[in-house]
């Protein structure tokens, strides 16, 4: 069996991701930080016929990191494929901004997966194993949007460092994939402030970068994944881009 991590998997597109990795046959290792949700979720795939464990995960803080991949590899074996889902969004514009907010999106979004993937990369050459590494982006790496600079800033370089990462391990088997959602139904912006959230929609409309409301259910992110790390070895995506269609009354 091939063992999979996926990272910020409690809920949302992660939830999804897992839940469609576990059909396919995939040992999972989900990894986040509310631990009492990512245990219930690793019950309900075992319960209809999957291998899932949750691992207590912090991607913003190195030291969890280490002891988590340490982890899944005592109760799993090696792993094959990672999914980097897990991202934060701390909005607000700029000048008026915390720096401890975007020191903590530069961990979560960038360094986390970074770090993660590193460890993933090194153990797969070792073994001279094919395997996947997965990096879920976001439209603001090409549409770039108010109020969210670090959120943006962050998954730009996430690409960045996929398309360094897919160049460095040409031939080797090893693929590292780009699957870049528009707004999807998650818990992201839960929380934020309505009057906040008011004005950054009133400015997306403004640049363009919110031209209606609809938007994806995190299967269909999950199922773009599924596609790209199962499918036959001298295939590879390098970057697949899923968006909500607009439907005919928004």
């Amino acid at each position: 069996m091939s063992v999979a991590i996926v990272t910020g998997a409690s809920a949302g597109i992660g939830a999804a991701i897992a839940r469609a990795l576990s059909v396919e046959g995939f040992d999972l290792a989900l990894g986040a930080r509310g631990l009492d949700r990512l245990e219930a979720l690793a019950s309900e795939l075992r319960e209809a016929g999957g291998r899932a464990q949750a691992f207590a995960l912090d991607v913003s803080d190195s030291a969890s990191i280490y002891a988590f991949y340490a982890s899944v590899g005592e109760a799993l074996g090696p792993v094959d494929v990672l999914v980097n889902n897990a991202g934060v969004c701390r909005p607000g514009l700029f000048a008026e901004g915390d720096d401890a907010d975007l020191e903590y999106e530069v961990a979560t979004n960038f360094l986390g997966p970074a770090r993660l993937s590193r460890r993933v990369v090194r153990e797969l050459r070792a073994r001279n194993a094919p395997g996947d590494v997965v990096f879920i982006s976001s439209e603001n790496a090409v549409h770039p949007r108010t109020y969210q600079l670090g959120y943006t800033a962050t998954k730009m370089g996430l690409e960045g460092l996929a398309s360094v990462l897919r160049m460095e391990l040409e031939g080797s088997g090893i693929r590292s994939t780009v699957v870049r959602p528009g707004p999807t139904e998650s818990e992201f912006g839960f929380g934020w402030d309505p009057v906040l959230l008011e004005e950054i929609l009133v400015s997306w409309s403004h640049w363009g970068v919110q031209r209606h409301m609809d938007i994806l259910p995190p299967s269909s992110v999950a199922r773009a994944v599924v596609q790209v790390v199962t499918a036959p070895r001298g295939t590879h995506y390098d970057l697949v881009s899923v968006m909500p269609e607009r439907s005919a009354d928004s």
